[in-house]
């Protein structure tokens, strides 16, 4: 659709300009980079001296902190990109993006962009911070496992962080409706650790969803007993095939937007 069009050029100016409003805006700043960052100094500090007996005696932060990195990408694309695309349907900036100068393709991929820059910056420092302060440094072995898997969970939740914008009636409730659809499935998919006792039909529920293969994806990446090169593939199978399902209901729902102009 030509709409939806890009100009390469114009893209990286619209990303930087993105950038310095993301950073600019605190409260954005705190929940999508912040916040998780928080989250990681927390839960690692209090599973730091602990270890995994069911999973060979690894250290508890091995498991623990691939998890909260997985959350840190999630807040970054998903919660980010869905809030600010629901304030600019509000605003009225989406229905005006045909009468002005600047493509609307531009402008979407402007906001992709930064969010992707803002996930890297997050999982840069979460990673720092796992080897300086708790000793779990990145296996240099299956580091390109990991950096494929940052890449695809990325581009997945940036997609269907556009396609839950359609969901969100207002930019004032965007906050509480993607906490509640994503805060309930991080306790059940291993992000801030396992839960003994969890009944096996929730374990279920959560391997439909991506949160759970981001998370395991990172932490069989981590986990030091993993051989070969650590790409879970049919977890990153189950995260391709959530990227094309947001990206067809995010193609949707910016082309209705536009529509309106």
């Amino acid at each position: 659709m030509s709409a939806l069009t890009f100009d390469l050029h114009l893209t990286r100016h619209q990303v930087f300009d993105e950038q310095r409003a993301f950073w600019r805006n605190r409260s954005r700043a705190f929940f999508s980079f912040a916040l998780p960052l928080m989250f990681l100094i927390i839960f690692a500090s209090l599973n730091h001296s602990d270890r995994l007996d069911d999973r060979g005696g690894i250290p508890a932060d091995a498991f623990v902190i691939p998890g909260l990195l997985a959350y840190g990408v999630i807040m970054a694309t998903f919660t980010n990109l869905a809030s600010d695309l629901a304030l600019s349907r509000e605003t009225g900036v989406l229905k005006r993006m045909q009468g002005t100068p600047l493509p609307a393709g531009v402008f979407i991929a402007g906001r992709i962009g930064s969010a992707a820059i803002v996930a890297a910056a997050v999982s840069v420092v979460t990673l720092v911070i796992a080897d300086v302060a708790f000793g779990i440094a990145v296996p240099t072995a299956t580091l390109p496992a990991i950096v494929l898997t940052l890449a695809v969970g990325t581009a997945c939740w940036a997609a269907l962080g556009i396609a839950v914008a359609a969901l969100i009636p207002n930019a004032q409730s965007a906050g509480a409706v993607t906490m509640a659809l994503i805060l309930p499935l991080t306790f059940i998919s291993g992000v801030w650790g396992e839960f003994g006792g969890l009944p096996a039909w929730l374990h279920h529920v959560a391997q439909l969803f991506p949160i759970e293969h981001l998370a395991h994806a990172l932490q069989v990446a981590f986990d030091p007993r993993t051989t070969g090169s650590g790409v879970s593939v049919a977890d990153l199978g189950i995260l391709v095939l959530w990227l094309g399902v947001g990206v067809a209901f995010g193609l949707r729902f910016l082309r209705a937007e536009l529509r309106r102009a």
